[in-house]
């Protein structure tokens, strides 16, 4: 028993927020059901390709069935709303005033079926001044302050090494979906969700809109580092660097010990958090005077002895061939109708009684397109005309 079985969600996103979101919910058991033009989305020809099938979109359309429909026709239109009528959620990440024109906006499909939760996922939501603009996850770092605290102290604003806010807004979204699924269960009516790029850049920003609010400081960018205490952040060993977090009053006298700076203890630059925070470059200096004279190895088993947490800084190789990751489940194979085994990131949330599951390799263009259409009682060939 899969925890959404039952559930129909209909897909009309493409890229990275709405797919990624929509496959949430798919490894969680819902019927994904990926509406594609007959050309497919654009994101299957982003290299690298595997016997042609693109790697970046296989990592985020798993566990899905494919349809392909042309909106832009009416004969399209018509299967699209046929598959509505058996649905529960739709996702959709088209720019504001796009699905109006298409047909397949709220209003429209609200009249189909009053129960169906319409997501909509932009890059700064359905009004305000800056609605009608496309959004980007590198326009919302930039905008929402997470690039200008991003990076070394006192360098060059910095975009996060990940899509944070597309795949920020992708949880969000499905946060915001079950919410709705379980409002619905008392109200038997669905609603709409707009979710955005730009809220979820400032979302995501609690400490630094705090810091602001209540000191009135200018957050910057911290590097590795805690914005608020210390020592919480990567430092450089013989052979390269680990992390460390040593913040708390059990930690910070046996941190001390160990890397043989007692006199920190009685020095009043570092007596606490924000005497550390604000005496930091110094602070990080004569520490790393101390754990560069040995390898990280070292340092790590030091921290292990006494529970202070530390782990390596570690590339994508090591992270992926960790036996910690192989025991989590969190690289999986599944078998691809055209490039055969691949790997696949696993489940990141475990339940006990109704766990998430890989059942499928993400579909090839259109795969499915007979079986639903015989699921809804139409012709093999109604999206033929």
């Amino acid at each position: 028993m899969s925890a959404l079985k039952g559930i129909r969600v209909v897909d009309v996103s493409q890229v990275m927020a709405g797919p990624y979101c929509s496959m949430l919910l798919a490894d969680m058991g819902a019927d994904v059901i990926k509406i594609e033009p007959p050309s497919g989305e654009n994101t299957r020809r982003w290299p690298p390709h595997i016997d042609g099938q693109s790697a970046a979109f296989m990592a985020i359309n798993r566990n899905k069935r494919s349809m392909t429909i042309n909106l832009k026709s009416e004969e399209g239109r018509e299967v699209f709303y046929k598959l509505i009528e058996t649905a529960d959620i739709l996702v959709e990440n088209y720019r504001p005033g796009v699905s109006k024109r298409l047909g397949v906006d709220y209003e429209t499909l609200n009249k189909i079926n009053p129960r169906l939760i319409y997501c909509s996922i932009s890059g700064f939501g359905q009004f305000g001044p800056y609605s009608s603009r496309g959004g980007y996850d590198l326009i919302a770092q930039g905008m929402t302050g997470i690039m200008s605290v991003t990076g070394e102290r006192g360098g060059n604003p910095v975009k996060c090494g990940l899509p944070i806010t597309d795949l920020g807004v992708a949880l969000f979204a499905v946060y915001g979906i079950l919410s709705a699924l379980y409002s619905r269960e008392y109200s038997n009516e669905g609603q709409y969700i707009d979710a955005s790029l730009f809220d979820t850049g400032l979302a995501l920003s609690v400490w630094e809109s705090t810091q602001y609010w209540v000191s009135g400081e200018m957050p910057m960018p911290t590097g590795s580092g805690h914005r608020l205490s210390a020592p919480y952040q990567a430092f450089k060993a013989s052979d390269g660097y680990f992390t460390v977090g040593a913040d708390t009053p059990h930690h910070w006298p046996e941190f001390c010990r160990i890397i043989g700076r007692p006199e920190f203890l009685d020095d009043e630059r570092f007596e606490d958090d924000p005497s550390r925070i604000k005496h930091l470059d110094v602070f990080v200096s004569l520490i790393e005077e101390k754990t560069s004279e040995h390898p990280r190895s070292y340092w790590l088993e030091k921290f292990e002895e006494v529970g202070i947490p530390a782990g390596p800084i570690n590339t994508y190789s090591e992270s992926l061939n960790d036996p910690h990751t192989f025991a989590r489940q969190m690289v999986e194979e599944v078998e691809h109708p055209v490039a055969g085994k691949i790997k696949a990131l696993g489940i990141p949330v475990k339940l006990s009684k109704t766990p998430g599951k890989i059942q499928k390799a993400a579909p090839v263009l259109g795969q499915h397109n007979e079986e639903i259409l015989t699921e809804l009682g139409l012709e093999p060939t109604a999206l033929s005309r």
